[in-house]
């Protein structure tokens, strides 16, 4: 370890591949995933999912094979493209799937029948038989099967969904009660109405406002950099403010209830005086550790702000960087609507057999049955992946900025480069970070599985026992993120591989952990406050736009969605920012430690890091005449730690 430290940091010298049996390992793994889609479309599941099957194992549309034992199967149904259900609201909530017979017919009914003789009517005049395969639409209205075999009437208005090939009812009160399964808090069927069509009728207003964010957001990464200082200030101020007035008004509320209470000897007022005590003096207690904190901090808070004004100028050098997210949305959804698309695929798959009604349902048997978890890490890991080539696209560009001496000589596009250097040479990498994080999501994903079977079955320890582990879980994943994304830095400036890189990192950062304590801190409450502004400011625009559209009722989920979608928004762009603040802090310390400014070992940083490493030099000078000379001999990165 002690030969790693002093490894120089050599900053875009060579290239060279990293970590290139992870990436064999994550491509087999690709290969698996693709083998999942293959077998069940092999197996026969996208035709079923796609074209519809009957309770009896058909596929509609198609000619059929026998399946032993069950009567109906095997038969040709070429004209016969719809899925229609007997009964169609008969819901099975437990399950979420419709518990009735399921036929194909040539067509769905398009208008309301009310008895059996529509329903022959319809067969004869349309063609389409509506009631079981054995039943000929002469015998509907005399048959006494027919009570069983024929549909539950009156028989809703239905229509095909489109590429699904399922007739379902138009009107869609039947479903009111799967709905609420879904949907708690709609009781009843016309205040889901209610609230859809005030989306519908505001649909303009919320795309337009929707822009609005996109635009907000985007306006608040070019100014951030300006306001930086202001909104430094104004968190001290409303911090110190709060606290402050906090305090105050609970020794004054302590003061008061004591006057009061002299007369009054009751145990209820004495406790009530002694819980304002502890409160008020807990209060102080708070005050003055935040105080402390602040003096602390102040020296520090100098860097975010500088750090800050650097990464709006990696933005005005870099623009690309602000579409970054949109990339890496768009790639996310493909991925996600492939995984669905499969997942759905893997529903219907399997080999056909009979169930204790007699119908035919398609279940997988054997080892096949272990696909889901194989699908479901899938999921995770590779959703992971790309969130992970997006960090190391950004840390790539952002490091080339940093390492540049002259700005006019940046390749054309930083930003296509460090995408090629990632496909060249990283993506190994990338794929051991990101199977770190899956390995904790994992445990983390089923003990909140349990947790959520378990409500109201167990003791309140075993629950408070699994909440505890989630929670570490969690705090876990996020330091390894935090961790995962300065290795990726690492990785971008030395081409080393992923562990070495993670190492070289944390040395780092563990020497500066204070200054990482105050740009994690101040940092990201000032991008909060950003996201807060985006906000506020779509939701009162919302307000003055939907307030001529009175009901109450009608505004107030459109106004949630521009809100949510604000905030995404928002979020998206404001972490890209973070990211950026977080690769420039690094390439700063590495900086600091090996340049000390003189001929031959001078700072790669900005005029605007340049200042501020003169003025935290100009103080240790200070602090150096005042206690002896050994000041002078300290390193610049160590003098600024010890101020």
């Amino acid at each position: 370890s002690h030969k790693s430290s002093k490894r120089e940091w050599k900053p875009l010298e060579e290239h060279s591949c990293t970590d290139v049996p992870w990436l064999l390992l994550f491509i087999l793994f690709c290969i698996g995933m693709g083998f999942i889609c293959g077998f069940s479309i092999a197996t026969g599941a996208a035709a079923r999912l796609l074209s519809g099957y009957d309770s009896y194992g058909n596929i509609c549309g198609q000619k059929n094979v026998k399946v032993e034992g069950i009567v109906n199967s095997g038969l040709d149904l070429t004209h016969k493209k719809y899925v229609f259900f007997l009964d169609p609201c008969n819901i099975d909530l437990v399950h979420q799937r419709i518990k009735s017979l399921a036929l194909c017919v040539s067509a769905c009914p398009r208008k309301e029948l009310k008895t059996l003789a529509d329903i022959q009517k319809f067969a004869e005049t349309n063609g389409s038989t509506l009631c079981s395969y054995e039943l000929q639409s002469s015998e509907y209205t005399t048959d006494p099967r027919a009570a069983k075999l024929c549909p539950r009437y009156p028989v809703p208005e239905s229509a095909p969904i489109p590429f699904f090939h399922r007739c379902a009812p138009v009107n869609i009160s039947c479903y009111a009660k799967f709905a609420e399964a879904l949907i708690t808090f709609v009781s009843d069927s016309s205040v889901l109405h209610r609230l859809i069509s005030g989306v519908m009728t505001s649909k303009e207003i919320i795309m337009g406002l929707c822009l609005l964010s996109l635009v907000l957001s985007m306006i608040l990464m070019v100014i951030i950099r300006y306001i930086s200082r202001v909104l430094v200030w104004i968190l001290t101020i409303l911090v110190i403010l709060g606290s402050l007035g906090g305090t105050g008004v609970l020794w004054w509320l302590y003061a008061k209830q004591q006057i009061s209470a002299s007369g009054l000897e009751t145990q209820i007022a004495k406790d009530n005086l002694q819980a304002l005590l502890i409160y008020a003096i807990a209060a102080t207690v708070f005050t003055v550790i935040l105080f402390l904190i602040m003096l602390i901090m102040r020296k520090r808070v100098a860097l975010t702000i500088a750090l800050f004004h650097v990464a709006g100028k990696v933005f005005i050098h870099l623009p690309l960087l602000v579409f970054q997210p949109f990339w890496t949305f768009f790639v996310l959804i493909l991925f996600w609507t492939y995984w669905i698309a499969v997942l759905l695929f893997l529903g219907t798959t399997g080999s056909p057999v009979p169930n204790e009604e007699g119908f035919v349902e398609f279940r997988m048997v054997g080892p096949l049955k272990y696909m889901w978890w194989y699908h479901v890490v899938g999921l995770i890991w590779i959703s992971e992946f790309i969130l992970a080539c997006q960090q190391m696209t950004v840390a790539g560009a952002v490091v080339t900025y940093y390492f540049t001496r002259e700005k006019r000589n940046l390749p054309f596009t930083p930003i296509l480069a460090s995408v090629n250097r990632l496909v060249c040479y990283h993506l190994g990498t990338v794929a051991k970070g990101s199977f770190i994080i899956t390995l904790v999501k994992i445990p983390r994903m089923i003990l909140m599985y349990i947790h959520t079977q378990l409500k109201g079955k167990e003791n309140a320890c075993a629950r408070c026992m699994l909440k505890a582990c989630i929670c570490c879980l969690w705090c876990l994943e996020k330091c390894l993120t935090y961790l995962n994304q300065n290795a990726y830095t690492a990785t971008a400036i030395n081409s080393t591989n992923f562990c070495t890189s993670a190492k070289d990192a944390f040395v780092i950062l563990v020497e500066n952990a204070l200054r990482v304590a105050a740009i994690n801190t101040v940092g990201d409450f000032m991008l909060f406050l950003g996201k807060v502004l985006i906000v506020c400011s779509t939701g009162l625009a919302g307000i003055m736009l939907l307030n001529y559209q009175r009901d109450y009722t009608i505004w107030v989920l459109p106004l949630i969605i521009v809100c949510l979608f604000a905030f995404l928004v928002a979020h998206c762009f404001l972490s890209i920012y973070e990211m950026v603040v977080d690769v420039l802090f690094l390439c700063f310390a590495i900086d600091t430690k090996y340049n000390d400014g003189s001929p031959g070992r001078e700072f790669y940083m900005d005029k605007v890091l340049m200042e501020f490493v003169e003025n935290s030099r100009k103080s240790m000078k200070e602090a150096g005449r005042a206690g002896g000379a050994e000041g002078r001999e300290l390193k610049p990165m160590v003098g600024a730690d010890e101020e």
